[in-house]
């Protein structure tokens, strides 16, 4: 019998898809072991912090284990597949473990006996680098497996120590909002039975503890448990409901966690200024519905989003001081010669912001065809990190959910960000007479550190201008 030999399995590790992410969710195995893959071929999907994106093996074999279900969040530089690239028949399983789809993933000290860390580059996802500086996250505390941890937490419930002897055990391993979580339900994290990596309980692990335990009639006090009971693990879902439904907690992760840690970040760090403009953009909805006939713009998605944008581009090409970035370590402003102009859409995973690469040299029919290729990768899911990395200003377009304006928050590491509120028919002085026109409400916000009053004064002004007079675009631009 051919039987897998360990010099000829090659271990494909979770690689760093942006810039210093130090972990991600498996949404989806697109393999399973026993399939061949090749060089290139995408094995599965993962969410990071900012986007949805495939991963490639980087080599031909066939593939071994899976290390992590779906559902997981894995650490930047975590083994998560197995591939025997000598291609030969499956190893002989024991007959305990004939049939696991996951494996279960090693612990710290069998990696580094099976498999030395390598003093090269690590596998990365084409197109993405390594993170040069290190993570962050804390060391976990001991070696303990899950098996290990779940035997501790029975053998204390059999002495007859419970919660009430730390010393009998090593501490249960769980993050700081699970703890609170349990505590809030009155959960005992000694009596859970993790199903994290390298022992850590989640917050599934302590909901399915409390669905474990029946509910005691309302007139009696709880019955004790039973000394040998260990609550099963339920199946992890993303969302969980309790107390009759009147409550659904959904966990924070991937983009709206990092959405949430970046605003927070932003607000309490760049001091932010609005200033608000309303201005009548009858000739730019006159404009739009011009260029949908125009045979240069056939195929393409005309909207006044992108005129907005266009006046926009050419506001910061009057204004240039405005394109810049606060460099703190070198207390330095840096000022771009380069508009990576951002979009903010709402996407089903949370908020995102691709930007356009250098929009500012873009004509109209390239900038309505760059606008129309980010916004249905958005919608798709498919929009990659690079293409979120690197934004100097953003349009945020709060118009389309019918809100008049509003004061949004920086992109963290932008000067600047425009929103746009709904365009409606109002009653407007035009000429002398009140007339029904078209108008709209524009908020800018600026990092006023980069951007004095006068200077964010004047691109909201050229901006509204344009839109009102969308003619300035042939001489201004």
């Amino acid at each position: 019998m051919t039987t897998m030999t360990e010099a000829s399995v090659r271990e494909f590790k979770m690689p760093d898809v942006g810039e210093g992410l130090t972990e991600a969710e498996i949404l989806k195995w697109y393999v399973q072991p026993g399939d061949t893959v090749t060089d290139g071929q995408a094995v599965c999907e993962v969410e990071t912090a900012k986007a949805a994106v495939e991963l490639p093996i980087p080599y031909d074999g066939v593939v071994r284990a899976l290390h992590f279900p779906e559902g997981t969040t894995v650490d930047v530089g975590t083994a998560i597949i197995a591939v025997d690239v000598a291609g030969g028949a499956p190893a002989e399983v024991p007959a305990a473990a004939e049939t696991p789809v996951v494996a279960e993933a090693p612990a710290p000290a069998e990696q580094t006996a099976e498999e030395p860390k390598p003093e090269g580059r690590q596998p990365v996802l084409v197109g993405y680098g390594v993170a040069t500086s290190s993570t962050k996250r804390r060391p976990r505390k001991g070696p303990e497996s899950a098996a290990a941890a779940a035997a501790a937490a029975v053998q204390a419930e059999l002495n007859g120590h419970g919660a009430a002897a730390p010393a009998a055990g090593p501490r249960p391993l769980a993050k700081p909002p699970v703890r609170k979580l349990a505590k809030d339900l009155g959960v005992d994290l000694a009596t859970v039975v993790p199903s994290g990596p390298d022992g850590i309980i989640t917050r599934e692990d302590v909901h399915a503890a409390v669905a474990a335990v029946p509910a005691p009639p309302r007139a009696e006090p709880a019955p004790q448990a039973p000394a040998a009971a260990v609550p099963a693990p339920a199946v992890p879902a993303p969302a969980v409901t309790y107390d009759g439904a009147r409550e659904t907690r959904i966990p924070v992760k991937g983009v709206r966690k990092a959405t949430a840690a970046a605003m927070i970040g932003s607000a309490f760090t760049a001091p932010h200024v609005t200033e608000f403009v309303t201005v009548d953009v009858t000739r730019t909805m006159r404009l739009v519905e011009e260029l949908k006939q125009d045979k240069e713009f056939a195929g393409l998605r005309v909207n006044p989003l992108l005129l907005i944008a266009k006046a926009l581009l050419v506001a910061i090409k009057r204004n240039p001081e405005v394109n810049a970035s606060w460099d703190e370590a070198n207390q330095e402003i840096v000022q771009k010669h380069y508009v990576n102009l951002g979009i903010a859409a709402a996407t089903p995973r949370g908020l995102i912001v691709p930007n356009i690469k250098d929009a500012h040299a873009q004509t109209l029919p390239q900038l309505a065809e760059s606008l129309g290729e980010l916004v249905s990768t958005a919608r798709e899911g498919k929009t990659s990190p690079a293409a979120m990395q690197g934004g100097t200003i953003t349009i945020t377009n709060v118009g389309v959910f019918g809100v008049d304006t509003g004061t949004p928050i920086l992109n963290p590491g932008e000067s600047a960000i425009l929103a746009v509120g709904a365009i409606k028919l109002q009653p407007w002085v035009h000429k002398g007479k009140v007339k029904p026109r078209q108008v709209t409400t524009l908020a800018l916000s600026f990092d006023h550190r980069l951007v004095d009053g006068e200077l964010g004064s004047k691109v909201l002004a050229d901006t509204a201008a344009i839109l009102e007079q969308p003619k300035r675009l042939i001489s201004w631009a």
